[in-house]
């Protein structure tokens, strides 16, 4: 039997939507699975509600996602995810991310889940991918993704702080994943990795105690997305609205905020795209970012973050390959962040 199946049950759903203060007097009656389909790492469900008199503000219909079997206990897992929502997204202004009525953990009887508002109606992504959007729709993502990073701008909350001696234990484990995937990465590769590129990495897995002194100050740090692809966000419909950020199963406290920027474009553009439009995006990112009340973060700190975030990105398809992501992600990827490297003067931070 599918376990989910109690969930997606007038009672269960009537449950959490009176908790959420959504329904008023309303009770569902009837649920309707319009949809039912797994992505490549996850499972999403979408539902048409119908009520014992008229919805007016209740929504008509939700989105359950939750994992797939075969991700228990990986990465994938849903845990992450789940703490967003319940632990971060209630602190963030609206209009950022989806609404959340239920992130439930994985238990003894029930797999991790997330029951959210359905945007189908209102919402959707700006392109196919790997279409690229327009400059217009890049411009109304990157200044979402200003918002939100301004929202949680080196700004302590109850139960979160900021230990930068954190880091280094941190950073020791991390640059140990490194080495440990960048030696099977290249063993994969064989000719196909350079000498030079091969001396890259190993200068990036000896630099850390270099590189970590960005963190040492914990200043100018934001909470990341940590797959902020311009694939991960809705834009609205009609052209005026919010735009909302979802998969959240990578973020990550006290980041540096060009984390994102840099994943977002140097990863996934090719050159000519990138060359392009990357300053005149990261221009308005910073003007976004001082518009949204962040300061002491000048202009040049905001683009020497951004080539070190660069450089930081090459580790990212040494990851998608142990994760056994399909070549067609990775192998992009890896030829896209090496060339951004080159143009952006990055080996220079290795010293």
């Amino acid at each position: 039997m599918d376990p989910l199946l109690h969930l997606i049950s007038p009672a269960h759903l009537n449950a959490i939507l009176a908790r959420a203060g959504v329904s008023g007097d309303l009770r569902v009656r009837d649920v309707t699975t319009i949809r039912d389909s797994p992505t490549l790492v996850s499972r999403i469900i979408r539902l048409r509600l119908t009520y014992d008199g008229p919805a007016n503000a209740a929504p008509d219909g939700l989105i359950v996602k939750t994992g797939l079997p075969a991700h228990q206990g990986t990465e994938w897992s849903g845990q992450q995810e789940v703490a967003f929502y319940a632990d971060v997204a209630p602190s963030l202004p609206a209009g950022l991310v989806p609404l959340c009525f239920e992130a439930h953990p994985a238990d003894a009887t029930t797999p991790w889940h997330l029951v959210l508002e359905d945007l189908t109606e209102t919402h959707a992504l700006a392109t196919e991918a790997p279409l690229p959007p327009s400059d217009n729709q890049c411009r109304t993502i990157v200044g979402s993704l200003a918002r939100l990073h301004a929202a949680w701008w080196t700004y302590p909350r109850p139960g979160f702080t900021i230990d930068p001696r954190s880091y280094d234990a941190g950073m020791d484990q991390f640059i140990g994943q490194v080495a440990r995937h960048f030696e099977v990465f290249a063993d994969r590769l064989g000719d196909e990795l350079s000498g030079e590129r091969r001396r890259f990495y190993e200068g990036l897995i000896a630099a850390p105690p270099l590189l970590r002194e960005r963190y040492r100050d914990a200043r100018n740090l934001t909470l990341t997305h940590g797959d902020a692809h311009m694939w991960n966000c809705f834009l609205p419909r009609n052209g005026s609205g919010d735009a909302r950020w979802f998969d959240w199963a990578g973020w990550r406290r006290f980041r540096i905020p060009t984390n994102d920027l840099a994943y977002m474009i140097a990863i996934h553009w090719y050159p000519d795209r990138r060359r392009r439009l990357e300053r005149a995006l990261l221009d308005h990112y910073h003007e976004v970012l001082l518009e949204n009340g962040v300061d002491g973060y000048n202009h040049t700190d905001m683009l020497e973050d951004y080539r070190l975030s660069v450089l930081w990105q090459t580790v990212t398809p040494l990851f998608q390959a142990a994760m056994k992501l399909p070549p067609r992600i990775w192998w992009n990827n890896f030829q896209r962040i090496m060339a951004a490297v080159d143009d952006l003067g990055c080996r220079e931070l290795l010293g």
